[in-house]
C-alpha cells in the first residue's frame, strides 16, 4: 500500500467542514492505504497561546479524530512533539531550505500581514513541515490547493538534498483528495467555514448541541431569489445548504435540489441531516472525554511506531550528510 502522511493543527475545535471535506476521507483512506496521522502541535507554537491550552487542544483534538472514525489499530494517529525526530529533520530542513523559497511563500504573507510582530517559526515552519512528511518515506499527502505550493516546496528540498547527499528521501506527490463537501460559513457562505475566521452562528462544532445545530441551520443566509438550485455564483447559501445535506445523506447536491422549492423546508431538513451526522460522533466523543487515559494511550502507542520509522529515516539523512555517528 502506498505510504500518506496528513497533519492538523490543534487550534480550535473540529467542525462540520473538517469532517465533510477532509476527516471523512482520513477514515476511508485508512483502510486503502498506510497511514500516517500526526497532530502536528508544534506547528501551533508559531502563534502565542494560553499556557496549558495546547496540550488540553491536542488530546481534545485526538479525542474527536478517534470519534470520528480513525482506528489506531489500523492508521497511525500521534503527536507531532512526541516524536523528536521531527524537529532534528526540521534543522536540517532549514539548512536545506533557502530563505528565498521561505519568503515567497504565500502563507507566511498571508498570517503575517498586519502583525506588529511575526515568530522566526512563522517563517521557517516550511521546513518543519517538509521535515513531517519525509520523516515516514510518504509517498502521497492529500492536500487542497492552499497547500499545494508547500508540497512542491518538500520535493524541491527533497530532490536538492538527494542531490547533494545521495538517494535519501522518497519524494512525496500531493495528490486530490476525492471531493469531499465544501463547507461554507453558513452566515458568510462566500467563505469556508474555518475555525479561526467563523464566527459562532457560521460554524457547527462537531459538540453542538442538537437544538444549537437546528437553530444554525434556520437562520443560514440564504437570498431573495427564492429558488432552490445549484449556484454558487448568484445563490452561494442556496448552494452550501444543499452540498451539506447532499453530503450528510450520502446523496448528490443535484439530486438534493431537485426534491425543494422553498428554503425553509431546506434548512430544517438539512439540519436535522447533520444532527444524525454527528449523533455516533458526540456519543463517542463523550465516551473519549471520559477516558483521557485511553486517548493518551493511543497517542503513545502511535508515537511509538511513528518514532521507529522516523528513527531509521533520520539516521539514513545524517549519514547521507556525514554527521558523526550516535553510535
Amino acid at each position: 500500500m502506498p505510504r500518506v502522511f496528513s497533519g492538523i493543527q490543534p487550534t480550535g475545535e473540529l467542525h462540520l467542514g473538517n469532517l465533510l471535506g477532509a476527516v471523512r476521507n482520513w477514515v476511508e483512506d485508512q483502510h486503502r492505504a498506510d497511514s500516517f496521522y500526526c497532530v502536528v502541535d508544534l506547528h501551533a507554537l508559531t502563534v502565542p497561546g494560553e499556557p496549558g491550552a495546547l496540550g488540553r487542544q491536542t488530546l481534545d483534538l485526538a479525542a474527536a479524530l478517534l470519534a470520528c472514525g480513525l482506528d489506531p489499530e489500523v492508521c497511525t494517529l500521534f503527536v507531532q512533539s512526541h516524536v523528536p525526530e521531527h524537529t532534528s529533520l526540521g534543522w536540517i530542513m532549514q539548512c536545506t531550505t533557502s530563505f528565498g523559497e521561505l519568503r515567497r511563500m504565500t502563507q507566511f504573507k498571508d498570517k503575517s500581514q498586519g502583525q506588529e510582530s511575526v515568530s522566526a517559526g512563522l517563517f521557517s515552519y516550511p521546513a518543519l513541515q517538509a521535515a513531517d512528511i519525509l520523516l515516514y518515506d510518504t509517498d502521497q499527502v492529500p492536500v487542497g490547493e492552499d497547500q499545494r505550493q508547500h508540497i512542491e516546496l518538500t520535493r524541491d528540498v527533497a530532490e536538492r538534498f538527494n542531490a547533494r547527499y545521495g538517494d535519501t528521501f522518497v519524494v512525496p506527490a500531493a495528490t486530490i483528495p476525492r471531493a469531499g463537501a465544501r463547507v461554507m460559513d453558513l452566515q458568510q457562505p462566500e467563505r469556508k467555514m474555518s475555525k479561526s475566521t467563523s464566527g459562532d452562528a457560521g460554524i457547527v462544532r462537531l459538540d453542538d448541541d442538537p437544538a444549537v445545530v437546528v437553530k444554525k441551520f434556520k437562520r443560514a443566509v440564504t437570498d431573495s431569489l427564492g429558488e432552490v438550485r445549484l449556484d454558487v455564483d448568484h445563490q452561494p447559501g442556496v448552494t452550501n445548504l444543499l452540498s451539506i445535506l447532499a453530503a450528510s445523506t450520502g446523496r448528490s447536491p443535484e439530486e438534493v435540489a431537485g426534491a425543494y422549492d422553498q428554503y425553509g423546508p431546506l434548512k430544517a431538513d438539512t439540519g436535522e441531516a447533520v444532527v444524525e451526522l454527528l449523533r455516533p460522533i458526540q456519543e463517542r466523543l463523550g465516551e473519549l472525554r471520559s477516558d483521557p487515559g485511553a486517548v493518551a494511550e493511543a497517542l503513545r502507542r502511535g508515537a511509538d511506531k511513528a518514532g521507529g520509522v522516523a528513527a531509521e529515516v533520520l539516521e539514513r539523512a545524517e549519514r547521507s550528510i556525514g554527521l558523526l555517528p550516535r553510535r
